[in-house]
């Protein structure tokens, strides 16, 4: 049946456009390097990580994750994540996900979350990790394309908050290391609201982690 709708409909990667697989062995292995530090323009106070510059395999990755309904593409973008987390943890210390919100009307558009899909995806491949989605958007945040800096942190200021009962009735373990995950680090602005709203709670992030950095 596999080689039937290759026939019909051929597979190309994401990434790179090569026929025969959705994700080739090359772009994944181009999102498998050391994740690399990066200083966005708003500092969310923890350290930021990328995979790598919003250009190439993630930044056409992403897209069609975000744009062009790919569905498929958790699973490898949940792996890349998986290899940086596995590299950037402590060790014997469980670990917990929390994607960066996304507009509802955004996430509608998409037919869901592709961030909380790829979390989920990446937890699946570490010992001790779950994702959570602990934060959501409140109606009133405009699409972030064409502000400045001071106009994407306004635009977010309080409009982020924690969803309840999401850590479950345990809680969050005291001794759990929490990381922030995105698609895109653009300016900070997305996921330094997301650290102060999350510090708010007393969950203290340790680090932020997204797929590329524009």
């Amino acid at each position: 049946m596999r080689a039937l709708l290759d026939l019909v409909v051929p597979v190309h990667c994401a990434g790179c456009a090569a026929a025969g697989a959705a994700w080739c062995a090359g772009c994944a292995a181009e999102l498998s390097l050391d994740p690399v530090r990066v200083r966005p323009r708003t500092d969310p106070g923890v350290p930021c990580w990328a995979l790598g510059p919003y250009r190439g395999p993630a930044r056409r990755a992403v897209l069609a994750a975000k744009e062009r309904g790919r569905r498929d593409l958790a699973a490898p973008l949940g792996l890349a994540l998986a290899v940086a987390l596995a590299r950037l943890r402590a060790p014997d210390r469980p670990l917990v996900l929390v994607p960066a919100p996304t507009r509802a009307a955004a996430a509608r558009r998409r037919g869901g979350d592709p961030v909380a899909r790829s979390a989920v995806a990446a937890a699946q491949w570490l010992i001790d990790c779950r994702a959570v989605p602990l934060l959501r958007m409140r109606p009133g945040v405009r699409d972030s394309v064409g502000l400045t800096t001071y106009e994407r942190a306004h635009n977010l200021r309080d409009k982020i908050t924690t969803v309840a009962g999401a850590l479950g009735p345990a809680g969050l373990a005291p001794n759990a290391e929490v990381v922030v995950v995105d698609d895109v680090l653009t300016t900070g602005a997305t996921v330094t609201e997301s650290v102060r709203v999350l510090s708010r709670i007393g969950v203290r992030p340790r680090a932020v982690l997204v797929t590329c950095a524009a």
